[in-house]
């Protein structure tokens, strides 16, 4: 009669519990970086979407000949979101006829704040309001308590234009 002996192959309990001790050291190593990599992309994702909003106000404005507004929902604190309405009513208000755009409220408790409650944009696409010469600035900031170091900014000068500014060569961004 023939006998085959079969070894038995696999680990030991002891090499599975330190494969999981060192795996578990691996994550928790890893796992700081990768809320630094969400917060960024959080707030890259909402800085383009003000960006993406204004540029639309801006452009429809010389499009329809008409002013173009981008209205905060909460006075200067953006962050409840905004709207980019054709106010043809005149009463400062969107409606949902006049409605163009409307941005999201911010998650991750981050904060958008800007000198005013709106930006309105001319027919000849330049920013109502805005003094020649000068500049306003929109500052988003999350909750890492860097101070302005994860801070972005958003300008909007007087011709209307929008451009992004670092906390490095704008002392005006000042997160709360």
């Amino acid at each position: 009669m023939y006998q085959s002996t079969v070894k038995i192959q696999g680990f030991t309990i002891i090499e599975l519990m330190v494969t999981l001790a060192i795996a578990a050291i691996l994550v928790s190593l890893a796992a700081p970086s990768f809320k630094d990599i969400i917060q960024n992309n959080r707030m890259t994702t909402q800085y383009n979407e003000l960006l993406a909003s204004l540029s639309v106000a801006r452009s429809e404005s010389i499009k329809r000949g008409e002013d173009v507004i981008a209205l905060s929902s909460n006075g200067n604190n953006w962050e409840d979101g905004w709207t980019v309405f054709v106010d043809t009513d005149g009463d400062g208000a969107p409606s949902a006829a006049e409605t163009i755009r409307v941005g999201a409220t911010l998650s991750g408790n981050n904060t958008l704040r800007f000198d005013t409650d709106n930006v309105t944009y001319a027919s000849n696409g330049l920013a109502i309001g805005i003094p020649i010469g000068t500049v306003q600035t929109f500052t988003l900031c999350d909750d890492r308590g860097n101070g302005n170091a994860d801070a972005k900014g958003l300008i909007v000068s007087a011709t209307g234009r929008v451009r992004h500014t670092l906390p490095a060569e704008n002392a005006a961004l000042a997160c709360p």
